[in-house]
């Protein structure tokens, strides 16, 4: 099985903190959410992974390097999702694709919407939720009647995850830039039975899309409020998830929750609600509280 997870975009929603870092290499609970998206596609058995980079692109490659099954499509321009897609076609094999944006976290059960895919005879399958929020699919017995635009408000929402089969990206241009949801709607019009749709409501999704998304998935994984998926292993066994290599004195103190990665803390430091990013260092003295705290 294949896969690709898209992650070449500039996240301008997490800034200033995807100055320092690409959001897909964001830690959750001190791992790059990139590399636990990877490991859980090949627990499930995917053994060919595409990840295409472009902002601060050099990290991404780095962090991959020498991981069997990765390739890295190194993007010099950006070309969204349709034009990384398109690019990404010649590496691909003979079978369906699975495409999963590289800024969520999730338990949604990709094997299972692949062979949902194989087994459904469409050309493309979206993994879909109702989740106000993003709601702009109208989704009629599970049938996708259409994308929402304007005012118009959909009755479902896309989680970024889906299966295609390869033959769909040949008509986008190549080498320029194109949302895949274009070519989506393009096709739905001319042959809206390409289409089928699986609904994951009994799955945990969030879009790590702004500041105040990626405390509040720490707080909640850390509080055992949303699952902790399996390949964080024991980092999620209490409210405080200390990096075992991080360095600080006797008087720490925390409250409520807090993700330290490996990272110097001075003395009488009170760190609450926060994540503190690896080789971060806070001086004496100092009051964390509701702050991703980054080493600038």
């Amino acid at each position: 099985m294949q896969a690709m997870i898209l992650a070449a975009g500039f996240g301008t929603r997490l800034l200033p903190y995807t100055q320092y870092r690409p959001k897909p290499l964001f830690p959750v609970l001190n791992t790059p959410l990139l590399l636990l998206t990877i490991n859980r596609l090949k627990a499930d058995g995917f053994d060919h992974i595409v990840v295409n980079c472009h902002h601060l692109k050099e990290q991404i490659i780095e962090v991959l390097s020498g991981i069997n099954g990765v390739i890295v499509q190194d993007e010099g321009v950006i070309l969204g999702t349709g034009g990384g897609l398109r690019k990404a076609l010649d590496t691909l094999h003979d079978e369906p694709l699975l495409v999963i944006n590289g800024d969520i976290y999730h338990t949604v059960d990709c094997r299972k919407l692949y062979v949902q895919h194989q087994q459904s005879g469409a050309e493309v399958t979206l993994a879909v939720h109702d989740y106000p929020r993003f709601n702009t699919l109208l989704i009629e017995d599970g049938r996708l009647l259409g994308f929402a635009e304007n005012d118009r408000q959909g009755n479902m929402a896309f989680t970024g995850i889906h299966v295609l089969n390869p033959e769909v990206l040949e008509p986008i241009n190549v080498n320029k830039k194109s949302c895949i949801i274009a070519r989506y709607s393009a096709m739905l019009q001319q042959k809206p039975e390409a289409f089928s749709t699986s609904a994951v409501d009994d799955c945990f999704w969030t879009d790590m899309g702004t500041p105040a998304d990626y405390l509040k998935l720490h707080g909640d994984i850390l509080q055992q409020k949303v699952p902790s998926l399996s390949e964080l292993g024991n980092a999620a066994e209490s409210s405080f998830c200390v990096d075992y290599h991080c360095s600080y004195s006797g008087d720490l103190t925390m409250e409520d929750w807090a993700c330290v990665g490996r990272c110097t803390i001075g003395k009488n430091v009170n760190i609450v609600r926060s994540i503190i990013w690896e080789d971060a260092v806070i001086p004496d003295n100092s009051r964390i509280v509701d702050t991703i705290f980054v080493n600038k």
